[in-house]
């Protein structure tokens, strides 16, 4: 198999991709913005929401995790099969909570 065949053949596979090289500003950018993120839980952590307390904890929670799974693991510049993986896992999870706040809400808090 000559060298040209063997690179035709590397470039129809579903699974490679060529590498993307982020510099470190992009890192140093996303290392702040977590930062913030946890300034901000830190800063959550100390206000009343009320009910929302858990609401505004998942969110700012879920915008960290969006950030590392996106730029430190290079999620963002993966094929399509990787990025529909990981977009599964976050459905999962969104059921998953989305069914505990409704068994959550729905007790008679008290009335027992």
């Amino acid at each position: 198999m000559s060298t040209h065949v063997k690179n035709e053949v590397l470039d129809t596979e579903p699974t490679h991709h060529a590498s993307h090289i982020v510099s470190p500003k992009v890192y140093g950018v996303i290392f702040g913005a977590l930062l913030v993120g946890t300034a901000l839980t830190v800063a959550a952590s100390y206000a009343n929401f009320g009910i929302f307390n858990p609401i505004v904890a998942l969110g700012i929670a879920c915008t960290k995790a969006v950030l590392v799974i996106l730029f430190f693991m290079h999620v963002k510049y993966s094929s399509r099969l990787t990025k529909l993986t990981v977009a599964a896992g976050f459905f999962t999870f969104l059921v998953l909570i989305t069914m505990s706040l409704t068994d959550y809400i729905s007790r008679a808090w008290g009335l027992w």
